[in-house]
């Protein structure tokens, strides 16, 4: 095709890259995006700030969730990170997200991370994914599918510029 589009919904690199990590159209573990959903409901800060979830982040979670997606090739702008689907590394980052949210009129969840902890990612009740590390905010795409595409071949993501 000259699209470089597979027969599934990503781009052949990526889908590479999520097939590799064990994902296959269909993928979909509800248990396991459940017991994340009741861990991070379940959790405060010591400040008391809680965190959010709702039906885009279990959705996420069901269906990419305990990946390590690694792409396959070099990234067109950027080095691509590996990509771990985990919301629990994001637990004790109520605050951060509950902040983000705030500053973008919505609720943020957490996604997972980038290489080893370097960013966190997060997704909001819309479905955009967003990655936050300590040189900023970035926003990754309007659904999870752009997401992987810029994480996995390397996409300058966008900076938030956050008045």
């Amino acid at each position: 095709m000259s699209d470089n589009h597979s027969t599934t919904r990503f781009p052949v690199a990526v889908d590479a890259a999520l097939r590799e990590a064990g994902w296959r159209p269909g993928r979909w573990d509800i248990k396991l995006a459940e017991h994340w959903a009741d861990t991070l409901r379940g959790h405060a800060s010591p400040a008391g700030h809680r965190h959010t979830v709702f039906p885009a982040a279990v959705e996420a979670w069901a269906e990419f969730g305990g990946l390590r997606i690694t792409a396959l090739g070099p990234g067109r702008q950027t080095a691509p990170p590996v990509v771990r689907v985990d919301p629990l590394a994001g637990l004790h980052l109520a605050r951060t997200l509950a902040d983000l949210g705030r500053a973008l009129e919505t609720e943020i969840s957490p996604l997972g991370v980038e290489g080893e902890d370097q960013a966190v990612l997060a997704i909001d009740v819309a479905g955009r994914v967003y990655s936050v590390d300590h040189a900023g905010d970035w926003y990754l795409g309007q659904d999870m599918d752009q997401a992987l595409m810029t994480l996995v071949t390397g996409l300058q993501p966008q900076r938030l510029t956050l008045g």
